[in-house]
């Protein structure tokens, strides 16, 4: 089978998280290799029509999807998906309308309240302007569009008792945000990622916070996830092991993420986010389509630990492209 790599169009004066696609390419190409099927690469831009017109020249039989962004934003991630379904071609990964409302965080909290999945409550600028009821306590700042934690770092946590300065404090980071952001109850939790592939959960996984002073928010930051010099990255490794007294939350949190699996028609493989609080309550952070397949990613690492091989995930990831379940 012929397949092309279909990516972000990168260059070494990208960021740290944009410059990941390489690493996962670097490690796809051998695996398709391993099954027999052969590859080629593509960057995708904003010229949708020269991105049609290469396509169509290479008619491959399979795409494979690794936008995140494009023109570097993250608004943008579903116009990939929706490009190669008006070719008709089939591509690896989630469909267009389930990138397009995970993408979008706000309309992604929508979701999950209507499918009965506890997500943290949270203010819109719109709201905030209106001088909505601000629940007194602790928030995090975040994008509306960007992931890879854009834009997280220790002064995106904030304590905020009314609208106003709620709305100052989250409108002098938009610059950091992409333009557009939103304000969510923080909590400050354990935290874990349950990655899922072609409908089935892998291993769970929590993110540990050690080493981190007592004035650091308990928070998975750029930092964290890119730098991998920082006392950040250092301090937050993941585990697989769990005592039996957290068995009951592990089932909880499998439920969970698979109901955002059928809530958002997810497809091929997913990452669901959730912080547990204190009370040992699970909140959904985030639903991530198509989530980073670089070697040392969560996604590998829970393929791994469920004693699958990486070739044999993309091969499952494969066959739910090629034989998607209606």
């Amino acid at each position: 089978m012929r397949v092309v790599l279909l990516h972000d169009a990168v260059s070494d004066a990208s960021a740290a998280d944009e410059r990941d696609v390489v690493a996962q390419m670097g490690a796809i190409g051998p695996a398709l290799a391993a099954l027999g099927h052969g590859a080629g690469r593509l960057p995708f831009t904003l010229n949708l029509e020269a991105a049609a017109e290469s396509l169509r020249a290479i008619g491959p039989d399979l795409v494979f999807n690794l936008v995140e962004s494009i023109g570097g934003q993250g608004r943008l991630i579903h116009l990939a998906p929706a490009l190669l379904d008006s070719l008709e071609l089939p591509y690896t990964g989630c469909p267009t309308d389930a990138v397009y409302t995970t993408s979008n965080k706000l309309l992604a909290k929508r979701l999950l309240r209507s499918a009965g999945i506890p997500t943290p409550v949270s203010y819109t600028r719109d709201e905030l302007r209106r001088g909505v009821e601000v629940i007194p306590g602790r928030y995090i700042l975040k994008s509306v569009w960007e992931h890879a934690s854009r834009g997280l770092d220790e002064g995106s946590v904030v304590r905020a008792g009314a609208a106003a300065p709620l709305l100052e404090a989250l409108d002098e980071r938009l610059p950091l945000l992409g333009g557009e952001g939103f304000a969510e109850a923080f909590i400050d939790g354990r935290e874990f990622n349950l990655s899922l592939l072609d409908g089935i959960i892998l291993p769970q996984a929590e993110i540990l916070f050690e080493g981190l002073s007592a004035s650091q928010a308990r928070i998975v930051g750029y930092r964290a996830k890119w730098d991998e010099s920082s006392p950040e990255y250092r301090g937050t490794p993941r585990r697989f092991d769990f005592p039996h007294s957290d068995q009951p939350l592990l089932v909880v949190l499998d439920t969970l993420a698979m109901g955002c699996w059928k809530a958002f028609g997810l497809r091929g493989y997913a990452r669901v986010d959730f912080r547990v609080d204190e009370e040992g309550r699970p909140w959904a952070l985030e639903v991530n389509t198509n989530p980073c397949l670089s070697p040392d990613a969560g996604f590998a690492a829970a393929v791994a630990r469920s004693g699958l091989s990486f070739e044999q995930a993309i091969g499952r990831i494969l066959t739910a492209a090629t034989n998607p379940t209606p």
